[in-house]
């Protein structure tokens, strides 16, 4: 209850967040029981809509890295026109329009001698430092250094990828100064991730500093950080958003739950090479993951004539590239119902008959071989979460340091580690389905057998296998999530067993995005990119080619 009141209260702030300053917010907002100064005041209302917009922009650079990788379904079969200038539009206004022109805000704030903001100033830097690092992940050379100065420059000039990600260690390290020792926390602060605990914060802070590190390659640095021991390394300590369940004004569901659970049927397309791998694998997060709506899909062995309507591809025949590399094409067995990476069929009525959002992590059903329709209010209600950063995803992290430093014993240690984090917490997600019995939950003995059975395929495995299971397995853990797979999968190219694109030649892999229309129309500092090869600094791999080339699943 406490976090769907805090969401409420976010949201209704967050419609006039571009519009924050501290001459402009209104001082009546501080006549509540708190009797907060005006300024306290201020900086509270600041940090919601900075940590709601973050979520927000969170939510898009998950889907967008997500479809690339094959954890969701990408829709396009020409890479260029499926990432344009539109793409990241939002994120890029929230960025540069709410979360970093707040956090300037909130310290400009903290100069005051009478108040002690630096929970809040903590905080919004070290949201706006992943902000930071995200929009370089994605865009490369971006505006920064004169970014927050539009009164000297209305028209920023464009800073170097690698400084920029320099600037957000910066402004790490700054937060992990006001995060450390004693911090006072104001009355009014509605913290919507860590409950005001700045210790909590402070592992985030670390764990984020794992993360640059690793994606740029000082190792040094990150084994530093792990010795240090002070990041994120248990469930309990998983930086992630919490959905609730309400429908209306605002509605705070999962977004794949609103999209999902409607009365109109499921309106997502799963992955089919995701949903395939998981179960042709028996791994025990996939009745989670998915909620089957019919136990048939049309073209599989249950009905081996197809159906035209409701999917027209089960008609016919698979492009020769699918075939020669032995990949699934269009259907899978035992009810599995998504699409193909680059699919972009039209849509036929199956929206009470395609896959849908399981319960972990949008909120919705449990599979138990039910195959009823999709609902609004179902299962979980939408009450799921944004995986943001898991302690197994952290284990990922070391196990890919491991690795490529040829410490294989090592890295399969960590793979364990991630895999029985993973499981357990998707696990944990089962009540929240009031209607699951629990009698087709996976027990003990099935979650040991398989994960005793990926890890000994790793042990037994070339140092090709080790780097596939590695990552498959990343990719299974990620889903929800996704941003950090797009990352690694330019980092090292695996898996390379992913499903190709349908279309034969879909042009060059996204190194990068196009950067977002509206700053190309508004800064003639900045021109638009020639195509999507652009590589970030940190990617130093052979460049993608018209067709293959690097990543080799293209």
């Amino acid at each position: 209850m406490k976090k769907t009141i805090k969401f409420i209260i976010v949201l209704v702030l967050s419609t006039s967040a571009l519009f924050y300053s501290c001459e402009t917010v209104e001082l009546e907002l501080t006549e509540n029981p708190n009797n907060l100064l005006p300024e306290l005041a201020d900086a509270d209302l600041l940090l919601n809509s900075i940590q709601s917009a973050y979520n927000t922009s969170m939510t898009v650079f998950h889907d967008q890295g997500s479809d690339l990788v094959r954890i969701d379904y990408l829709n396009g079969r020409d890479y260029f026109a499926a990432k344009t200038g539109l793409t990241l539009n939002g994120n890029w206004n929230r960025a540069y329009s709410n979360i970093f022109v707040n956090m300037r805000l909130i310290e400009e704030l903290n100069l005051d001698p009478t108040v002690d903001l630096n929970f809040n100033e903590g905080v919004a830097k070290t949201l706006s430092a992943h902000t930071l690092m995200l929009l370089v992940d994605f865009l490369g050379d971006i505006p920064f250094s004169e970014a927050l100065n539009p009164e000297e420059f209305p028209n920023p000039g464009i800073d170097d990828d690698a400084d920029v990600y320099q600037s957000a260690l910066t402004l790490l390290d700054e937060a992990a100064a006001l995060l450390s020792g004693e911090v006072a926390v104001s009355p009014g602060v509605n913290d919507l991730f860590y409950n005001e605990d700045s210790e909590a914060w402070l592992r985030l802070v670390n764990t984020l500093r794992l993360r640059a590190a690793l994606t740029t390659g000082d190792i040094t640095t990150f084994n530093s950080i792990i010795a240090a021991g002070n990041f994120i390394s248990s469930t309990d300590q998983d930086f992630e958003f919490q959905y609730g369940t309400n429908l209306l004004n605002p509605d705070n569901r999962h977004q794949d739950y609103i999209n999902d659970y409607t009365t109109a049927g499921a309106n997502i397309f799963q992955s089919n090479w995701l949903m395939n791998y998981m179960d042709t694998n028996n791994d025990p997060r996939i009745r989670y993951y998915f909620y089957r709506q019919s136990e048939c899909t049309p073209g599989a062995s249950c009905n081996t004539l197809g159906d035209g309507q409701t999917l027209s591809c089960s008609l016919e025949t698979a492009p020769a590239h699918y075939t020669v590399g032995g990949f699934t094409f269009c259907f899978l067995e035992n009810g599995y119902w998504g699409r193909d990476h680059g699919d972009d069929d039209g849509v036929g009525p199956d929206n009470f008959l395609r896959t849908a959002s399981g319960v972990y992590p949008a909120g919705g059903l449990f599979d138990q071989d039910l195959f009823g329709g999709v609902g609004v209010g179902l299962g979980g209600g939408g009450a799921g979460i944004e995986p943001i950063m898991l302690a197994s995803y952290v284990d990922f992290m070391r196990a890919e340091v491991a690795l490529a430093s040829g410490d294989a014993p090592g890295a399969s240690a960590f793979i364990q580690a991630g895999l029985e984090k993973s499981i357990a917490k998707v696990q944990s997600f089962g009540s929240l389905d009031i209607t699951n019995d629990g009698t087709l939950e996976p027990d003990a003995a099935t979650v040991t057998a398989f994960i005793d059975g990926q890890i000994s395929a790793f042990d037994a495995g070339s140092t090709e296998d080790q780097w596939n299971i590695l990552a498959q397995q990343l990719w299974v853990t990620q889903f929800g999530s996704g941003a950090d797979a797009y990352n690694f999968y330019r980092r090292r190219g695996f898996p390379n067993t992913l499903q190709p694109n349908l279309e034969p030649n879909p042009g060059g892999f996204v190194r990068s995005f196009p950067y977002p229309n509206v700053e190309v129309i508004a800064n003639p500092n900045l021109s638009q990119k020639a195509n999507q090869a652009v590589q970030v600094f940190w990617d130093t791999n052979p460049p993608s080619a018209v067709s293959g080339g690097f990543p080799a699943s293209n």
